[in-house]
């Protein structure tokens, strides 16, 4: 009886010590990571639109941070390599917000951050975008051999090697690169590569928010780029003319980068009048918000050619007043 009372009353003990643990915090699982990636859905969504701004950067950093915060609490450890790819796509974002808006110190210093993150976990997608956006902060700092090593890193990641959708991107990153160089036939051969590795990608293929702004229409727009810094204006102004055709409506940023590229695609060719009427759209393509940083740099780059090329055409004249006008307002 003695042996069955002892039994009976640590049975019971033990299940009173379990009451406790019924109300502890759940542990963070799949649903957390879903959650978290549909919040990276609408930062890119308002990018496509506005650009790179300060709102945008401080709400990518607050999903970073809420994304570690809950890796602590996950439930296995794959949740928790999901959670570091999470936090590294937000810190990707907010540094791509800071290099949109040309604060270029503090995107470096975010790059770096979200590559390590994109390191713990193991994700090649984020991998490949830190160094597409490290790419563009060398070009924009006129680095140009560093763009060039950005690009040919981005070419080395694994998902480049899945995936031709990526790898054409990073040709195409390449190009531009060796097109700011001036060095016009590998600018024309990783060109050709890019646009050979888009035509294999199979484009129904699902990928990730950040990346929706690439296919043909953006190839075509690169394509003026590298087209117009190695001379070939007039190819330039017609692959411009393409890319307008064809980029989304929502891409409103890109569409204002690719009218900028055309505008100096036609003073290049000292089309003044038609070049100053097209720089103009600009301004109307992003009325009604802050003009993001790396436009208002190509405007900027459009009035020095202006000013250098027809110095004292009055239509030169009347377009720098208006710049003006807006840079102030902005």
């Amino acid at each position: 009886m003695r042996r069955r009372k002892f039994f009976s009353a640590a049975t019971g003990t033990t299940a009173a010590i379990a009451v406790p643990f019924v109300g502890a915090p759940p542990q963070v699982g799949t649903s957390d990571v879903i959650r978290l990636r549909s919040g990276l859905d609408a930062l890119m969504a308002l990018d496509d639109t506005r650009g790179g701004h300060e709102g945008l950067e401080k709400a990518a950093l607050a999903g970073a941070a809420e994304a570690l915060d809950k890796q602590k609490k996950a439930a296995t450890q794959r949740i928790r390599q999901r959670l570091f790819s999470v936090a590294a796509d937000y810190t990707a974002t907010a540094a791509w917000s800071a290099l949109d808006a040309r604060h270029m110190d503090r995107s470096y210093a975010l790059l770096g951050k979200a590559l390590y993150l994109a390191g713990m976990g193991q994700d090649p997608v984020v991998e490949f975008r830190v160094w597409n956006s490290y790419f563009m902060l060398a070009r924009l700092r006129g680095e140009a051999t560093e763009a060039i090593d950005s690009g040919l890193a981005a070419q080395s990641t694994t998902i480049t090697k899945r995936d031709p959708f990526f790898a054409s991107l990073a040709h195409a990153r390449t190009a531009v690169g060796h097109a700011y160089s001036k060095d016009r036939q590998p600018a024309v051969r990783s060109l050709g590569y890019a646009w050979e590795a888009l035509e294999k990608a199979d484009k129904q293929e699902p990928r990730a928010s950040w990346v929706a702004f690439y296919g043909p229409a953006e190839l075509m727009a690169m394509t003026a780029i590298i087209r117009d810094r190695i001379g070939d204006s007039d190819v330039a102004e017609a692959a411009s003319h393409k890319a307008l055709g064809t980029i989304p409506k929502h891409f409103r940023r890109n569409r204002a980068l690719a009218t900028g590229r055309l505008a100096l695609a036609q003073l290049h060719q000292h089309d003044i009048d038609q070049a100053c009427a097209t720089a103009s759209r600009v301004f109307e393509l992003m009325k009604g918000d802050l003009m993001p940083g790396r436009v208002r740099s190509l405007l900027g780059d459009y009035h020095r050619d202006l000013i250098t090329l027809a110095p004292d055409a009055g239509i030169a004249r009347e377009w720098g007043d208006r710049y003006r006008s807006e840079w102030r307002r902005a």
